[in-house]
């Protein structure tokens, strides 16, 4: 049987932070090994726990979720964070995507649902709900990487496609029998190409040049 996920709570309410951990207690394949109660302790929680996934607030006292995902990039922390949010907070999610989110849950969500947002994150997908892609869409301006697309390779242009489908890179691999170290590289490749940040503006411009099914 494989080891369960690894989950880290960040959530400056601890009422949250409890009704969290009870949706994820009954779940066999995942396991909640700690929780911090602002962006701060949840940098050094991280640190020492090593958790797989990251479930955190963006609004908090002190040090939020903003300077959390920063500070994990940073560190080069691998831990894939999921944001949780209520609808009223979506002006804060667009940031925390762009830097360096998996995606974002509702507050209020059905707890199989929360459950399969963190396999889905924790297995390489991005979570976007569909009024946030089309906000980030906005921001991204009608200049950002127009024209760049020319100088993808057809094989680039195959992994981008693929990740623009939530594909990770394990499912790329496999996709178009290739290495996980073959598409790490062209993905790698893709970002610099195109001047993007992550694979969810990857996953973005995709969407937006009409690169997917």
């Amino acid at each position: 049987m494989a080891e369960p996920i690894r989950v880290l709570l960040v959530d400056d309410h601890q009422v949250v932070r409890r009704g969290l951990r009870t949706f994820l207690e009954v779940q066999d394949d995942i396991e909640v090994v700690g929780e911090a109660a602002d962006g701060a302790e949840g940098i050094a929680r991280a640190e020492e726990l090593r958790p797989a996934v990251i479930l955190m607030d963006v609004l908090m006292p002190g040090t939020d979720g903003l300077d959390a995902l920063r500070g994990l990039r940073e560190r080069g922390n691998p831990a894939r964070v999921l944001i949780v949010t209520s609808f009223t907070e979506r002006r804060t999610v667009v940031p925390a995507l762009r830097a360096g989110a998996a995606g974002y849950v509702y507050k209020d969500v059905d707890p199989d649902a929360l459950a399969a947002a963190i396999r889905s994150v924790h297995a390489g997908h991005i979570l976007l709900q569909p009024e946030v892609a089309e906000a980030l869409l906005t921001q991204d301006g009608p200049n950002s990487s127009q024209g760049r697309g020319g100088s993808l390779t057809e094989r680039e242009r195959e992994v981008l496609g693929l990740i623009a489908d939530g594909r990770s890179n394990r499912e790329i691999a496999r996709a178009l029998v290739l290495s996980e170290k073959t598409v790490k590289t062209h993905v790698s490749n893709i970002l610099m190409k195109l001047d993007l940040a992550d694979r969810t503006q990857a996953a973005l411009w995709a969407v937006r040049h009409g690169m997917t099914d």
